[in-house]
Order: C-alpha cells, then structure tokens, then sequence
C-alpha cells in the first residue's frame, strides 16, 4: 500500500497534508489544527516546506506531481518531511499513526535503492546532460586508450625502412658536407654514433624496438646530430692504421 515513487523537495523526500491525513486514517482540518497549535515544534526546510507563488507553481507543474493529492486553487502548499510527519504522528499518538508511520520510514523515506523520476523540465534536462557527459566521459577515456596502445604500438616495417633512409641521407650529407673520404671502418663509426644517440633519446637498447611515440623525437634529433668528438677521434685512428697498413705493402 505504501510502496509509493518517492517525490522529493529541495532533495528531501516529502509528503503532502492530504497524504498525511490519509494514511493516518484522520482528516486534513486535524493535521493543520496540529500544526497550527504546535507551530513553535516545527521547523521549515527541516520538518516542513510551505510553497507560495513562483514555487508552487513550479511544484505542481512537475511531471510526478501532477497525481498528488494538491488542490489546483490552493494559495500555499505545506510540505512535510520524514521528521516532520513523525511530529504529527506523535501528536495524532494512535497506534494507526505510529503504524502508517513504520511503514512510510521504512518503504517510502528511506528506500535507498528506488529510483526518482525527474521532476520537471529543468531535471530532465540535466539529467539528459549528465547522460550525456558520462558517454563523453567514457568516449574520451576509451579514446585515449587507443591513443596510448597506438602511440606504444612498434613502428611498422615502412615506418622502419623509412627511418634506416634517413639515417643513411644524414650520414652521407654529414662526409659530403665535411668533404670527407672515409673507408668502411670509419663510416661505420658514424653509424654507431647515430644510433648510439637514438638509443639515449628514446630509451631503447636496439631500433627495432623503437614505438611509433618515438617517431618525432628521432626525428628532430637527426634534424641536429653531428657526430660526439670521440667518434671523430676514433674516426682520425682508423684513418691513422688505413695509412699505416698502405705503408707496409
């Protein structure tokens, strides 16, 4: 009987007189005359809410609220809350009060788990928004998911061969550059330097374990290497033992 949709005012459940004097199984005339002799026992937006005006329009403009017990001709509207009818059902002191009362605590005020419907356009709305941002919210997480598993993934075979081109062009612009005549010996040095450096930027121990989130720091460090002195040294020591070897023959 008392499985009622829980309607809420300013996120308090509430009831309205005619239900009170209803359940109670007493009429609207002794739940005002109760409250009119016990005012100073009730407190508003704790015990009670009493809507006049632009409130009560609103009120009774709401969806779920339209099948409340509300006369359309009323001037004002009280409002009670969980305390506020536990104060009548105390000054009522029948056992059918208290009994009503048991149950509305337990199947109506503090049924967590049932779910309120929106009650009016405004919370329909932002129900809709909300509705809305959470799919956005996950969009974006699934989205950056994938941006992340795409960004670790391996660079792909093109995207490798593509990159041992542009090591060899920037090798070769370095001796062509710097009129170098190198042997094998010393061009391979100037490899080693290269991806010595590309090993230090992205944290890899070879380039074949270079991710795709790798791609434009090797890039902007080929844009700038040059070779480290000691591969310029080791560079003029082979170059030393190629003249010393020609001077042997």
């Amino acid at each position: 009987m008392y499985k009622l949709e829980q309607v809420k005012y300013d996120d308090q459940v509430i009831l309205t007189t005619e239900q009170l004097a209803e359940f109670y199984e007493t009429n609207v005339d002794n739940i005002k005359q109760n409250f009119s002799r016990n005012q100073n026992k009730f407190v508003e937006g704790k015990h009670y809410y009493l809507l006049k005006g632009t409130q009560l329009k609103e009120f009774k403009s709401q969806v779920t609220n339209c099948y409340l017990p509300i006369n359309k001709f009323a001037s004002q509207l009280y409002l009670w809350t969980k305390r506020g009818a536990s104060r009548h059902a105390k000054m009522l002191g029948t056992d059918r009060a208290w009994d009503v009362y048991d149950e509305l605590e337990e199947n109506y005020f503090n049924l967590k788990t049932q779910q309120r419907l929106p009650q009016s356009p405004t919370e329909m709305l932002k129900l809709v928004v909300d509705s809305t941002l959470e799919t956005a919210g996950k969009v974006k997480a699934l989205s950056n998911r994938m941006d992340e598993f795409e960004q670790n993934a391996l660079l792909d075979s093109g995207e490798y061969n593509r990159l041992a081109t542009e090591i060899n062009a920037e090798v070769n612009y370095y001796i062509s550059s710097h009129h170098l005549e190198l042997n094998q010996k010393q061009r391979s040095q100037l490899y080693k330097d290269i991806n010595r450096g590309i090993h230090e930027v992205t944290g890899v121990s070879t380039r074949t374990q270079l991710r795709k989130k790798d791609w434009d720091i090797v890039h902007k460090y080929l844009r700038q290497w040059s070779p480290s002195a000691a591969t310029l040294v080791m560079i003029d020591t082979l170059s030393d033992e190629a003249k010393g070897q020609e001077r042997l023959f």
